[in-house]
């Protein structure tokens, strides 16, 4: 599922090919907006929140998308052919007399007022990239529930948008505690503040790179660009140990994903039978 640093470039590739512009053809190929058609307005422009995808357009409207697991959207320009996928995958064509914007898979997909964005996105905690982002008031929401899991508090974007799979591997490992590991716990041991720090940095260097890294250089620069994300059974880059995956069907997410942690740098409770020690404190994380 892209995550908030993937939805960012997206915005900014968006908006960039046609906030000022008219729009001289649209084609918004779901069941429901058949009959929508925006041409002849003007783009305002394209903005992230969290996950989510804002198109505001002339006259009080604004699409809204979510690219969900595999969802797109391709620019191209004016005659260039069109690669992201077959036609029967188009969900959007928004086209400007210079390029034209393709929306592939996308799941999400409506047409509403710009002054009704709260209906969609206004359930969302603090965006980690957007003008909104209060890490104080991300912390009171991961504090309200300290019983519930470190995986998935983080991946429940009420309480901080923006963090999905990866960065919630990488996140949980950077505090040194596996995902299955209560907010309250991390919370006591000093962790959970210095997480959430973490949590910003990582998705404000990410947001301008084109590949995703979550490692210090001098482990960039012997390979992984991932501490543990995607990386089972291959060994940890700081200790060795192999990366494990579970399954995981996380209650925010409504279906099974991998969740992966190193059993040898994360304390806390994991499945199977290589679960951590119990009753040992996550260490805090040091400077990076």
């Amino acid at each position: 599922m892209p995550e908030g640093d993937t939805v960012w470039q997206a915005a900014r590739r968006l908006d960039a090919a046609l906030a000022g512009r008219r729009l001289v053809r649209c084609e918004l190929r779901v069941p429901k907006l058949a009959t929508a058609d925006l041409t002849g307005r003007a783009v305002l422009g394209v903005v992230p929140r969290g996950k989510h995808l804002l198109a505001r357009v002339e006259g009080g409207l604004t699409l809204h998308s979510h690219l969900r697991m595999d969802g797109q959207w391709r620019v191209f320009a004016a005659g260039e052919r069109w690669h992201g996928g077959p036609g029967h995958q188009i969900r959007a064509v928004l086209g400007t007399a210079e390029g034209t914007a393709v929306g592939y898979r996308l799941q999400v997909l409506d047409l509403l007022r710009t002054a009704e964005e709260a209906r969609v996105v206004g359930h969302l905690g603090p965006d980690l990239l957007g003008p909104d982002w209060d890490r104080e008031e991300a912390l009171r929401r991961l504090r309200a529930e300290p019983a519930r899991p470190l995986g998935t508090a983080l991946l429940d974007q009420r309480n901080l948008a923006g963090i999905g799979n990866v960065f919630m591997a990488e996140l949980c490992f950077l505090a040194r505690a596996t995902p299955w590991l209560t907010v309250g716990e991390l919370d006591r041991a000093g962790g959970l503040a210095g997480l959430v720090a973490e949590a910003e940095r990582l998705l404000a260097e990410n947001r301008e790179r084109p590949a995703r890294a979550t490692t210090p250089p001098r482990l960039r620069a012997r390979g992984p660009r991932l501490h543990v994300y995607g990386r089972a059974p291959r060994p940890c880059p700081v200790c060795g140990t192999p990366v494990r995956v579970a399954g995981e069907t996380h209650e925010t997410q409504g279906r099974e994903r991998p969740t992966y942690w190193c059993p040898g740098c994360q304390r806390g409770p994991a499945p199977g039978p290589a679960a951590p020690r119990p009753g040992r404190p996550p260490r805090r994380p040091g400077p990076r």
